[in-house]
């Protein structure tokens, strides 16, 4: 078991660290980059947390959900739903990262492969830890469907991460159109996305509104390159921006055919996210504008040493956060409902049932907090993998897999494979990692692990 006594001088050489780094970071750094990473994962983390809705009905497990039970809610996802901002954030990061790829002669093989070490290399773990953890349960008697359902629900950050390695790979792409065509490349992608909906309401062309994963997301990535080169900047422009934002964004869920709520709700037939529409391209214009229009204030805040060493220490573990986080809720919810229920009796959305939230999401923070701990390392350090291969075998890499991420986020580890696995789709992200030159070797798991 974890000392607690440890577990603090972790927490604090942590900090330290963060602080160090802090006190050398350079005038030029925009700081509010690193904040608006940092604000828009701890706004998932906290949607997730509350919008779970766990009990127990005549002695069965049940993982509701509030978007559902209580539909009001549905409106806080308009807060909650904060992932256009992780992907402005992404454009501004992948445009000066990129942007100095080119000037320093850096190749395209060499740039890609540094992204991908960091974004696929720590999401192998959770992978296996949940394929092996599904395997266990079903060999102890657990039925599939339940397997798949926990294991699908505690697989969802992932759905994120596929998408965005699909944008990181297009980075050349995207950057010229940018620099070709500056705000044109947005709006273009933006109208896309408005036909993309019209097939698939007017002409119930589903299949089609598939194709809005690269519409959506890449044109708010666009609008991170604009962020960089000082296109959006100004408090009246960027009001300016929220305004169309939310007139655009009220109009299509009041007038037009799209729900309230900005992440799936379970039972609906349409959903905004998946494939992502109209709404969620309008909720990152106003997020875009609104955010921009206080920069200078939160950069000021931000030049403060702690609120920009706090800022730099959850950069640190962002990843890893991000991808355990509904581990570690999946986990407490299971103890207490191996300890006789605990807390799982009370009707959710009740006013009780509110008032134990935050002792709820205490728990989950505490679980968290030992998770990151012990799996931080692959992150902050990254195993020291990534080797130098050909281009196309690191877009392959990362294209396979994007796709067994997707699949696990879709379905869980569940199947009707060898174990009572879906084995494929959980091979398929280790075998791009080993395609792209991204598998660790034995030699690098114990520099990391320390052993």
């Amino acid at each position: 078991m974890n000392n607690p006594a440890d577990d603090h001088k972790a927490t604090f050489h942590l900090w330290a660290r963060a602080r160090s780094l802090a006190m050398r970071t350079p005038d030029t750094r925009n700081r509010y980059v690193d904040f608006l990473r940092a604000l828009s994962i701890l706004a998932v983390i906290s949607g997730h947390w509350v919008m779970a809705a766990p009990s127990v009905t005549s002695g069965e497990f049940v993982l509701g959900h509030l978007l559902s039970l209580k539909p009001w809610t549905q409106w806080l996802t308009w807060g909650f739903q904060v992932m256009p901002v992780f992907f402005l954030v992404g454009g501004y990061a992948n445009g000066v990262s990129w942007r100095a790829a080119v000037r320093d002669r850096t190749t395209y093989g060499q740039w890609l492969s540094t992204r991908l070490q960091r974004l696929i290399g720590p999401v192998l773990v959770l992978v296996l830890v949940w394929g092996v953890l599904g395997a266990i349960a079903q060999l102890l008697g657990g039925r599939p469907q339940n397997v798949g359902f926990i294991s699908q629900a505690a697989l969802i950050p992932i759905w994120f991460l596929s998408v965005y390695i699909v944008v990181v790979v297009m980075v050349p792409l995207t950057w010229r159109a940018w620099d070709r065509f500056g705000l044109a490349s947005f709006w273009v992608l933006g109208a896309a996305a408005l036909l993309n909906d019209v097939l698939f309401f007017a002409a119930d062309m589903r299949a089609v509104g598939w194709i809005n994963y690269v519409f959506v997301w890449v044109a708010i990535h666009q609008l991170g390159y604009a962020w960089r080169d000082g296109r959006l900047q100004g408090y009246r422009r960027a009001l300016l921006w929220a305004c169309g934002g939310l007139l655009l964004l009220v109009f299509a869920v009041t007038v037009g055919p799209y729900p309230t709520s900005m992440v799936g709700v379970p039972g609906e037939g349409i959903s905004n996210t998946t494939p992502p529409k109209l709404p969620i391209l309008a909720l990152g214009l106003f997020q875009t504008g609104l955010l921009l229009s206080i920069e200078n204030r939160a950069q000021r805040w931000l030049a403060k040493t702690g609120p920009w060493t706090a800022t730099l220490l959850i950069n640190g573990m962002i990843m890893t956060i991000y991808l355990w986080h509904l581990t570690a809720s999946t986990l407490v919810m299971g103890l207490a409902f191996k300890l006789g229920g605990l807390g799982l009796d009370l009707e959710p959305g009740t006013g009780l049932w509110w008032s134990l939230r935050p002792a709820w999401v205490a728990a989950y923070v505490a679980v968290l907090l030992i998770l990151t701990l012990l799996f931080n390392r692959l992150e902050r350090g990254g195993t020291g993998a990534s080797k130098i291969v050909a281009p196309w075998r690191l877009v392959c890499g990362a294209l396979l897999s994007c796709g067994g991420l997707a699949m696990l986020a879709l379905n869980g580890v569940a199947g009707d494979q060898w174990l009572g696995l879906r084995v494929y789709a959980l091979c398929l992200p280790f075998l791009g990692a080993w395609l792209a030159g991204l598998l660790p070797s034995l030699r690098d798991l114990r520099r990391v692990w320390g052993t």
